[in-house]
């Protein structure tokens, strides 16, 4: 699945991706280590994998509810 990235924050390797619908989705450092990226941009356009969850990240219901990030990539075309 593509998405784009939305935010990130270095220290904790862990941030926010946007769905193509906007929907934004939160990923943990385990799916930023997964990618094998070193860094990421707000904007740049990224694969994500996910698997089904039923909380967020900071474990409320909300906008992702339902989906968990297991890996985010660059996007190769």
């Amino acid at each position: 699945m593509q998405a784009t990235a939305y935010t990130y924050d270095p220290e904790s390797r862990s941030g926010q991706v946007l769905l193509d619908d906007g929907t934004p989705v939160p990923f943990d450092a385990a799916a930023f280590d997964a990618g094998g990226l070193r860094l990421l941009r707000p904007g740049q356009r990224v694969r994500i994998e996910t698997a089904a969850g039923t909380e967020t990240r900071d474990g409320t219901e909300g906008a992702g509810a339902g989906l968990r990030i297991t890996l985010v990539t660059l996007q190769t075309f």
